[in-house]
């Protein structure tokens, strides 16, 4: 079965994270350390088959990634696991600094 997720925009994102959300970056951290979104959790992508049950199944997941394609990846592979409440954040991380939404990190 195909479950297709919801694509949401930076500001859309940003808006559920601060309802409670929470904010998956799936890159590795090399690339978390040089900016990710503000409050963003990492979890590689590399790691997430490993790793994935330590994301809460009742709060709502936004997937980030450098530019939206490995966090459509995992947020599919999550859907896939049971996860019902998952989203990807279009156009990923460059997509949210250029919206001038808070960045932390090396180059912020």
């Amino acid at each position: 079965m195909l479950l297709l997720m919801e694509e949401v925009t930076p500001q859309e994102g940003q808006q559920r994270v601060q309802n409670g959300a929470m904010l998956v970056d799936v890159r590795e951290q090399s690339e978390y350390d040089e900016v990710h979104a503000q409050g963003a959790a990492l979890l590689p992508l590399s790691e997430l088959e490993s790793r994935f049950s330590e994301l809460p199944k009742d709060k709502e997941l936004v997937m980030i990634c450098r530019s939206g394609a490995r966090s459509k990846q995992a947020g599919e592979y999550l859907m896939q696991s049971g996860y019902s409440k998952v989203v990807n954040l279009s156009g990923g991380t460059m997509a949210w600094a250029a919206a001038g939404l808070p960045t932390e990190g090396e180059s912020s």
